[in-house]
């Protein structure tokens, strides 16, 4: 348990210092020691971009285009964020349940649906605040 705990703060503080000499900012990660670690509140700004391929998800999930899930590298599976568009204000609640994106400069992917929700089909990248609920 406690190498456990141990390699959970090592990826964590590695993700933690490569991001912040990124594009956008991270603010406030907390972990709650205990039984369980759990990220308590966490905010991002960056840019997000949304996918429709693929079939599988990186939990296993069949990938549903319509519905309002997203994919992060860092976030663990099944984590709710809200997504916020910094251009139209609408924002979205997705559950985290893929890995990505992997393109420098993104911090997001979201489904199709979640991502016609916020606005930013036309466009295909957009700025936005992500909290972790």
């Amino acid at each position: 348990m406690k190498l456990l705990f141990i390699m959970l703060m090592a990826v964590l503080a590695f993700t933690s210092t490569a991001e912040a000499k990124g594009r956008y900012n991270v603010t406030h990660h907390k972990l709650v020691t205990g039984q369980h670690h759990k990220l308590v509140k966490a905010q991002h700004v960056g840019y997000a971009s949304y996918y429709g391929s693929g079939r599988w998800t990186a939990n296993g999930e069949r990938y549903n285009p319509h519905g309002l899930t997203a994919a992060s590298r860092t976030l663990p599976f099944g984590t709710r964020v809200r997504v916020k568009c910094v251009r139209t204000g609408r924002s979205v609640v997705v559950r985290i349940n893929d890995r990505g994106p992997f393109v420098r400069g993104r911090i997001i992917d979201l489904s199709v649906g979640a991502a016609a929700q916020i606005g930013m089909l036309v466009s295909g990248v957009a700025e936005v605040i992500i909290s972790v609920l």
